[in-house]
């Protein structure tokens, strides 16, 4: 197609009338179709299916710990879990805590704890910083956003390269003692779909820091979610690096099950330094007595080891990847040539970035609701949801079916061009 850009006045109107009647076609047929998060679709929930009859009454209910599973105790999780979490976490499993479902309570509870006690090497309570600040990576995940937000911090959006953070904006930026931390997505970030480069990775763990309590969430959520079985299998491991610059107590990691298993039924972990973890037991012992220790032994059951963990992924890639090389064929096909669109092209993870026109994003977005396709609100990949130049949206092909994505991208593309094509008119 030609560059809506150079267009000639009566081509794009022309055009425009045309796209919108297909358009008005579209909301005539009365189309529901939710593409708001990055949820896994029922086959890929059902692979985890045996999960409900791996336990029955013969199965052995005292662990290595000597603990029985259906009793209180084991503030930390059972050694079986924590093992098989610090496997695909990378990490000796005695630096690891297993927490309930959620990997995002453990860390709005790590933010919370730094806020009433302050962390390790705190000087005070994160709630005495009244000016206190968090460095947010855009385009980022938005509950990360939140859950600091909602906390009072000030958030400070740096940009995310295709190979990591803009390391010089943050070396910059941590010069301020009132900077306490970064959110981390390192591997298929959410929702870009990048990794790490080992030279950002590095760099964020030898860097001077002006707040001694510095911390950085490594929320690896999607560190075994490959799309392709030729992706490599490691990213630079933090933590040796940070304990070779002095600086280990800085990281703080996460992963869960949650789109491995069953979202909202897994299990999550949490991994620290060893001053760490005694410092957040602590806190957490006057919390709860342990997490759900059946849960754990299911998951330990059913998913084993990293081998089994691996092959396990593989199934759910080869349910993802139809879905998303749909999308980014159908972007291909509608935009090449219009100079309109960019997106990424993820090798792993659960989302696809598009940058559509400047100042679109909430126009296609309310385009997409009015003819029954929702997606994530415009903004919601940056701090506050205000995105300065209103242009991203993050693209979650993973629930719908592929004839309801196919027909959700027709959708999407079609309002693309009507709201770049209302911005030239306009113009």
């Amino acid at each position: 197609m030609k560059e809506f850009s150079k267009m000639n006045a009566e081509e794009q109107a022309e055009l425009y009338q045309q796209l919108l009647k297909e358009y008005n076609w579209y909301c005539a047929m009365g189309l529901k179709l939710n593409m708001a998060r990055g949820k896994p679709d029922a086959d890929q929930l059902a692979l985890s299916d045996p999960m409900w009859t791996i336990v029955d009454e013969h199965t052995p209910m005292v662990g290595a710990d000597g603990m029985d599973y259906r009793n209180y105790g084991l503030l930390f999780g059972t050694q079986e879990a924590r093992k098989l979490m610090a496997e695909m976490m990378e990490v000796d499993w005695q630096n690891v805590i297993i927490g309930g479902s959620s990997s995002l309570v453990m860390m709005y509870d790590t933010i919370m704890r730094g806020m009433m006690f302050g962390m390790l090497h705190s000087p005070e309570p994160w709630f005495s910083c009244r000016d206190r600040k968090f460095l947010c990576l855009v385009p980022g995940y938005d509950r990360h956003f939140a859950i600091t937000q909602d906390l009072g911090f000030e958030l400070i959006p740096v940009p995310l390269f295709e190979d990591g953070p803009d390391m010089d904006m943050v070396e910059r930026l941590v010069k301020d003692e009132s900077v306490k931390g970064i959110w981390c997505v390192p591997k298929y970030s959410n929702p870009s779909g990048i990794t790490y480069s080992d030279e950002k990775i590095r760099r964020l763990a030898a860097m001077e820091t002006a707040a001694p309590d510095f911390t950085i969430m490594w929320d690896n959520a999607y560190g075994i979610h490959h799309l392709y079985p030729d992706q490599p299998e490691e990213i630079a491991d933090i933590f040796a690096l940070a304990r070779e610059y002095g600086h280990e107590d800085r990281i703080i990691a996460f992963a869960s099950t949650s789109k491995v298993t069953y979202p909202g039924a897994g299990i999550a972990a949490l991994a620290a330094s060893k001053a760490n973890l005694d410092y957040i037991a602590k806190h957490m012992t006057h919390q709860t007595i342990g997490a759900d220790k059946l849960n754990m032994l299911r998951h330990t059951l059913f998913l084993k080891d990293l081998e089994h963990v691996k092959q396990h992924m593989a199934r759910h890639a080869a349910l993802l990847r139809p879905k998303f090389e749909l999308v980014l064929n159908q972007f291909a096909k509608e935009f090449d040539g219009c100079n309109i669109a960019q997106w990424t092209a993820p090798r792993g993870g659960y989302f696809i970035t598009f940058d559509g026109p400047e100042g679109c994003a909430k126009r296609i977005v309310q385009l997409c609701a009015d003819a029954g396709v929702v997606l994530t609100d415009a903004g919601a990949t940056h701090p506050g949801k205000q995105d300065p130049q209103d242009r991203t949206i993050r693209i979650a092909p993973s629930l719908p079916p592929v004839e309801e994505l196919s027909r959700a991208m027709e959708v999407f593309c079609l309002c693309v061009k009507l709201a770049a094509l209302e911005k030239l008119q306009k113009n």
